[in-house]
């Protein structure tokens, strides 16, 4: 079986999930979630993790996979969902990407690695060292040794200042140069990759305050309490998702129901205005933008089609 992997992703809202069973049922696939927080079990309703009833019986895999206290890293995401993706193939299936992390997606389909992980005592020793000197401080230890990476930074972006002077420190190699030698790497597998959007900004954002008011409806507050009830810290990176630092606020008296709903919401769009920043990067995604309404059926047709041709454009091109 030729080896090729199906891609559905777009901003949130714009029904992957949907459209992503229906062409598995239609192409005989399976579901690999490409979402940064649906990894993490108990969090459902904040990350519109999609129901069982929703699945329609379509195997999903890269679901509550971690524990919310962990951290989950785009590596680590990766190497689950490269095995997964070739036991998929192993079986004689379509895996479906569907999600909308596009760091994830595309670093899986162009077979990048990640620089060594120092998520224990090097990296706390340099967040800790940040903490002590400060972020311009900090980047000029970074500008000594990659300059290059240190003109990019902010001083205050002490995530990335922090991973790049742990890379360094860890490998001996710059993250640099360890993103220019990733970028030289062949491509996992060929692809069709798929991204939906509205054809109106403001319907995507309608859609977006939708949702999340149906969220809230559905209990995003009272899972939010039996996180932290739970015990796990607000600060923790699960709990930085969107939805949930909200939450929290509310739940510690620092805005009203409604303030909380209305930053969800403020917080989603922009959110999707990045998603689609990252997606127009790419020249090979094909797009589809919904006039009214999602039309499932239609857009299913749609990729079936174009899956079949791109498979007989590869068959073609081989022979």
């Amino acid at each position: 079986m030729e080896k090729r992997v199906l891609v559905i992703t777009g901003p949130t809202a714009t029904g992957k999930s949907a459209l992503g069973v229906a062409l598995a049922k239609r192409l005989d696939g399976e579901i690999l979630s490409a979402d940064s927080m649906q990894v993490y079990r108990r969090l459902d309703i904040g990350t519109a993790k999609v129901t069982s009833a929703e699945m329609q019986g379509v195997p999903h895999h890269l679901l509550d996979v971690a524990e919310p206290n962990e951290t989950f890293s785009a590596a680590r995401w990766v190497a689950a969902a490269a095995e997964c993706a070739e036991d998929v193939f192993a079986r004689g299936k379509v895996p479906i990407l569907v999600g909308g992390t596009g760091l994830y997606i595309d670093s899986l389909l162009s077979g990048r690695d990640f620089a060594e992980s120092g998520a224990g005592e090097v990296r706390a020793a340099l967040s800790a060292e940040y903490d002590r000197i400060g972020g311009e401080a900090f980047r000029e230890q970074l500008r000594a040794v990659d300059p290059e990476r240190a003109e990019k930074l902010h001083p205050a972006d002490k995530k990335r200042l922090v991973r790049a002077l742990e890379v360094f420190r860890l490998t001996g190699e710059t993250i640099s140069a360890h993103d220019e030698k990733t970028k030289a790497l062949p491509q996992r597998w060929p692809s069709l990759r798929i991204a939906l959007t509205y054809a109106d900004r403001e319907a995507l954002y309608a859609r977006i305050d939708r949702r999340v008011e149906e969220m809230a409806a559905a209990g995003l507050f009272e899972e939010t309490a039996r996180l932290l009830e739970g015990g796990l810290d607000a600060e923790s990176t699960a709990m930085q998702a969107i939805g949930y630092k909200e939450s929290v606020d509310y739940l510690e008296g620092r805005c009203t129901r409604a303030a909380a709903i209305e930053a969800i919401a403020r917080a989603s769009r922009r959110y999707a205005k990045r998603q689609l920043t990252w997606l127009r990067r790419d020249p090979v995604v094909h797009w589809i933008a919904w006039a009214g309404a999602p039309d499932i059926p239609a857009a299913a047709d749609e990729v079936a089609a174009l899956w079949q041709q791109s498979t007989d454009a590869d068959k073609e091109e081989k022979r």
